[in-house]
């Protein structure tokens, strides 16, 4: 007797069968989740300690351990801008016991420059929550002779070229800065220096004419007077320099840039645990003592749901994509 007459003989239409049998799959499937956690989270931070990325995860993990009933342990793993950790959590059981706090480098701008990554940040992770923002800032020579973007721009067309500085050709800044010329119709000759700081000390000396900088490595340059602040690569102007506008109040729409963490779980990590995660990490980032810690490195902070925060990171990616390809920026 084939599986279809059986069905038959027990009285019960295959549909109805089926249907049962699904349904109990499902309650598995919901008291599993419902248990969960059971042991520790292992939180993979791609970058090595001390960093924003890594400061950032701190920040939060204590409170999530306690809303979770259970420590979540951060696991450093450095190396390749950040695909080592996140090629090990884009491979992980999609259980909601390896997660990833990443960082726009490795989720949107290494996907928009390289060809090579074994891992794709939208494919292969559900998104949690993004967590923080630090915005760009547009620095001048106090020389300079623009004194806000418009000026500067005038002065960038007449001078026909200046030279814009960066900590590396796959930095936030250095996009910021591409995506800054394709909208004002400026040109800017690169150079790349082996890091933010050395780049700082020629635009403080005049040596290169613009920079574009994560707030939180400029602000004490422009606090002390050393350089120029003429705007924001931001939605909302900065609590550390409120006088200073935005991009968008200075003349240019459209290039806003920073870099921003997120927390994700492999894909296919079971809805309700990425629901719970989300839930308890979005309480955890509106508390004060979070908000606080955010503010040390001039974060802004972020809560958003999943289906927000993978749409985000989905644009961002293209975004930049559109950036590189326009400044004909190759991989190394």
């Amino acid at each position: 007797m084939d599986r279809m007459n059986r069905i038959k003989t027990w009285g019960a239409s295959p549909v109805l069968v089926f249907g049962l049998l699904a349904a109990v799959l499902t309650g598995f499937s919901s008291v599993a989740s419902a248990a969960w956690p059971e042991r520790p989270i292992r939180l993979i931070v791609p970058f090595a300690p001390g960093g924003n990325v890594d400061l950032t995860a701190r920040a939060v993990t204590p409170g999530m351990g306690e809303l979770l009933g259970r420590n979540m342990i951060i696991d450093n793993r450095a190396g390749a801008g950040g695909s080592v950790g996140s090629e090990i959590v884009a491979t992980a059981q999609p259980d909601g016991y390896t997660l990833l706090f990443s960082s726009t480098g490795s989720l949107t701008i290494a996907p928009a420059v390289s060809s090579k990554l074994r891992y794709d940040p939208v494919r292969d992770f559900e998104a949690i929550s993004l967590v923080s923002n630090v915005p760009v800032i547009m620095l001048v020579p106090l020389a300079s002779p623009g004194k806000t973007v418009k000026e500067f721009v005038a002065h960038a067309k007449s001078r026909g070229e200046l030279i814009m500085g960066s900590s590396g050709n796959f930095s936030t800044g250095r996009l910021a800065g591409e995506l800054f010329q394709g909208v004002t119709g400026t040109r800017f000759t690169h150079v790349p220096y082996k890091g933010g700081a050395p780049a700082m000390l020629d635009l403080i000396g005049g040596r290169i004419d613009v920079m574009f900088d994560q707030i939180s490595s400029a602000i004490g340059h422009v606090k002390a007077g050393k350089v120029r602040a003429l705007a924001v690569n931001a939605v909302n102007r900065s609590p550390e320099v409120p006088e200073v506008p935005t991009m968008k109040e200075a003349g240019v729409a459209g290039v806003e840039a920073g870099t921003f963490t997120a927390m994700l779980a492999p894909a296919k990590t079971p809805k309700a645990i990425v629901a719970r995660l989300n839930e308890d990490l979005n309480k955890v980032i509106r508390t004060p003592l979070v908000q606080q810690n955010f503010a040390r490195y001039s974060a802004e902070s972020i809560a958003t749901t999943p289906t927000a925060s993978q749409a985000y990171i989905k644009a961002e990616i293209e975004k930049w994509r559109k950036v590189v390809k326009a400044a004909n920026i190759k991989e190394e």
